[in-house]
């Protein structure tokens, strides 16, 4: 399916590229989330008349993660688990208790943008941990996990 990009997409394209993907993934994911638009020629025509003012909101998405990204640039969040003598968590810090934490210090992220590259923090300790702000931004971030024994 030809769909014209609303907005940029990694690994896809830029904003206002007309590119091909499967229809499923136009039809399940692109189009409902406002990504895109089937590229049709009256779709296009329409696109080339809204293109300057989405430039200017994309332009000011980027600004505001960037601003965002500077904020959270460094940040050490400090959690605590219980854990065993080890130094083993029983269960394990996620992106939901990490996106969490942040909220709760005013930066409200999706869980979903925060990234674990080893996966969920099973150990007391520092760990380092991504955090997507926009498809141009991303942040790293200190996770200090503390033990909490039982």
């Amino acid at each position: 399916m030809q769909i014209i990009l609303l907005d940029k997409v990694v690994n896809l394209g830029n904003l206002g590229e007309v590119v091909k993907v499967k229809d499923g993934y136009a039809r399940n994911f692109l189009i409902p989330s406002g990504r895109a638009r089937r590229a049709t020629a009256v779709a296009i025509k329409e696109f080339e008349a809204k293109r300057e003012e989405l430039e200017r909101q994309a332009a000011a998405k980027l600004a505001e993660a960037q601003g965002l990204g500077a904020k959270l640039g460094g940040t050490t969040l400090k959690l605590t688990q219980k854990a065993g003598v080890d130094g083993r968590l029983f269960g394990s810090v996620t992106n939901f208790d990490i996106a969490e934490e942040l909220a709760k210090q005013g930066f409200p992220v999706p869980k979903s943008h925060v990234r674990m590259p080893n996966g969920p923090i099973k150990v007391v300790g520092d760990s380092t941990v991504s955090v997507s702000l926009h498809t141009d931004v991303l942040v790293d971030i200190t996770v200090s996990v503390y033990g909490e024994t039982a």
